[in-house]
């Protein structure tokens, strides 16, 4: 079997369902296996550390995650058009990993959720994609051959899977984006396979 990394950030929980729906995607793939974790919090004290273990969910990312999976599919709520910053500060742990190549020629997608309609998904999605360029990742999008892409009216877009969460965070996950986050996953692990396979 080899494993997919979905990491992922969650404040409210639906960046963490559509990581779950991601994993699916990916599970659905014969010869994969989705390894969900997240990242600890950020704190504006500086004396206050997360602890070593989360409380409950996936637990915290370690930088075997990142050497051991063949594909990443990286999530994050968007904070005023750009991923949280508990994504950024693990991002930017990850030199070490980025001069030894670890993450050279893997394929990755990323996805996201916002409040509001207009809450800066895309530019989230596209700044998220920056890191992962610079490790010489091959980036994936969603494509506007999975239909539901066109019907969507809340989440969507071709730079990867969204949900529009309402202010209160209460809005469920749409069928489209359920959908979109399942096709993306097995997406990504379908591509990781060929990228395994030698050339011919």
């Amino acid at each position: 079997m080899h494993d997919i990394l979905v990491l992922y950030y969650t404040q409210h929980g639906a960046t963490r369902e559509l990581a779950r729906l991601i994993a699916r995607g990916i599970e659905s793939v014969p010869g994969c296996r989705a390894r969900l974790r997240t990242v600890p919090r950020v704190s504006t004290v500086c004396e206050r550390t997360e602890p070593p273990v989360p409380d409950s969910g996936a637990p915290y990312v370690e930088k075997a995650d990142l050497a051991e999976c063949i594909g990443l599919a990286l999530g994050s709520p968007t904070r005023f058009g750009n991923m949280a910053a508990p994504v950024k500060y693990f991002l930017d742990t990850t030199s070490p990993e980025w001069m030894q190549g670890v993450l050279v020629g893997k394929p990755a997608c990323v996805f996201t959720s916002s409040s509001t309609q207009h809450g800066g998904q895309e530019s989230t999605l596209l700044t998220m994609m920056v890191p992962l360029l610079h490790h010489g990742m091959v980036l994936l999008g969603l494509p506007y051959a999975e239909a539901a892409l066109s019907s969507t009216q809340s989440g969507g877009t071709p730079y990867g899977v969204s949900h529009v969460a309402g202010v209160q965070s209460d809005r469920p996950i749409s069928e489209e984006e359920k959908t979109l986050a399942i096709a993306q996953g097995r997406r990504l692990a379908e591509t990781a396979l060929r990228l395994l396979r030698p050339a011919v």
